[in-house]
């Protein structure tokens, strides 16, 4: 897929103003500190498409970008506001949950995790929690350009270990690296893989 426009809309609270739900939507959320801007921008191809803080968990709204003028790209605030009060982090997963849940024309979340680290406890909740629910979910690796391939690989094998545990089957898993650029084309080729057959439904349902 080739990237011909990345163009901000929008940042709510509210899932009831989100933009009309007539395209395909991909979110992606992660943890503070994962490196969700730069992966969104290296997808995208527009630096400062998402804006990158110094300041860990900045983002407190869904933001929605248009890219194509064909599908929506969501940034969603993380989860696990270790600095914000808990009054703040129940209303944002409040937030987060009604979002994903009641979302129709969502087709994936991608599920950041850093590489760099071992199975984490709130990473892991979070995914069994997207399982539990039955919404559908890809897991993107990042940051592999900051750690070498044996320890990447070491951290992966924890994950993949600590789910199948209670998983028959893995989810769909894809290391990335915003500096390489690794993992670019095959996140895209999914995008697109589901923007057509995301038109097709249309179609179908309208004739």
């Amino acid at each position: 897929m080739e990237i011909r426009s990345a163009t901000y809309l929008m940042s709510n609270t509210e899932v009831s103003k989100l933009p009309k739900p007539d395209k395909p939507e991909y979110a992606f959320i992660g943890r503070s500190n994962v490196g969700k801007s730069s992966l969104i921008n290296m997808i995208t191809g527009a630096k400062g498409l998402a804006k990158i803080s110094g300041r860990p968990g900045k983002t407190i709204t869904i933001n929605h970008f248009l890219i194509n003028e064909e599908w929506y790209l969501v940034d969603l605030p993380g989860y696990g506001f270790a600095k914000r009060s808990r009054s703040a982090r129940e209303q944002w997963t409040l937030m987060l949950r009604k979002y994903l849940t009641r979302r129709d024309n969502l087709i994936y979340t991608f599920v950041l995790i850093d590489i760099r680290h071992e199975a984490q406890t709130i990473d892991l909740e979070f995914i069994h929690w997207m399982a539990e629910t039955g919404l559908p979910f890809i897991l993107l690796f990042t940051k592999h350009d900051k750690i070498g391939k044996t320890i990447a690989d070491k951290n992966l094998a924890s994950y993949k270990k600590e789910l199948l545990q209670t998983w028959e089957e893995l989810p769909l898993i894809v290391v990335t690296s915003s500096l390489s650029k690794l993992g670019r084309d095959e996140v895209l080729g999914i995008i697109d893989r589901e923007n057509q057959l995301f038109g097709h439904y249309t179609t179908s349902t309208n004739t």
